[in-house]
């Protein structure tokens, strides 16, 4: 701790061509630290959200099963799903859930060239505010940087799997067979642009997963730089 404090009250008072020299005064035991290790560092961190969470959601089950991500019915079609199960038909209520979720699995491979790019992106000063800000610090930068690339790549994807996984035809038979029970007012929801934005949520929630892993578990940090930088943090 008292080393991240004498690093902190350095950085707010030297400028950045001030800052190698302040790491290199850091504690031989971690070894030297240059501006690019640092930075190197917070790109491993990153890549390791990117690689080993990310991936994990576009496999089957990927959010269907993940109770942290799964995507659950947006409120104007929850009263469709209890209608449904209410007269019998729940499996297909059933269905129709899964496939909202299953869209979000097939787009999500869509989001690691883009996280690619932002992590390449990263400067000394980026990695400088990631290391030393929240436990979710560089999953914001990586949700400024990349949220509306990856809303304009991931929309056209959903509307694509939707199709894909039959996800179109099961809800407009959902919305057809509630549209046609009495004393119901129609409903007509824009599934893409929800299921979209949910599978957005999803990522960014479990590549903040793996960062709070890496922040608070020696453990999690698999390499000698990631062992070294995020002692600063500690």
């Amino acid at each position: 701790m008292k080393k991240l404090l004498t690093f902190i009250i350095i950085l707010n008072f030297t400028a950045c061509a001030e800052l190698q020299d302040v790491v290199n005064q850091l504690p031989q035991g971690n070894g030297s630290l240059s501006q690019v290790d640092i930075g190197n560092g917070l790109r491993q961190a990153l890549d390791l959200g990117i690689d080993k969470q990310v991936t994990k959601l576009t496999q089957q089950d990927g959010f269907f099963k993940n109770e942290l991500v799964k995507i659950l019915l947006p409120e104007e079609l929850q009263k469709v799903d209890k209608a449904l199960r209410d007269i019998g038909l729940s499996n297909l209520a059933d269905e129709g859930l899964k496939v909202l979720n299953r869209a979000a699995e097939d787009a999500v491979g869509e989001a690691t060239p883009i996280f690619i790019d932002a992590v390449k992106g990263i400067t000394f000063n980026d990695a400088k505010n990631i290391l030393l800000g929240d436990n979710d610090a560089a999953t914001q930068y990586l949700s400024n940087r990349t949220e509306s690339a990856l809303y304009a790549k991931f929309n056209p994807v959903i509307k694509n799997s939707f199709a894909k996984v039959g996800a179109d035809q099961i809800w407009a038979n959902l919305i057809n067979k509630y549209n046609a029970i009495p004393f119901t007012n129609n409903v007509n929801p824009d599934l893409t642009d929800y299921v979209t934005g949910e599978a957005l949520k999803g990522v960014y929630k479990m590549i903040a997963v793996e960062e709070l892993e890496i922040r608070e578990k020696a453990s999690s940090r698999t390499t000698d730089l990631l062992r070294k930088v995020f002692a600063l943090q500690d």
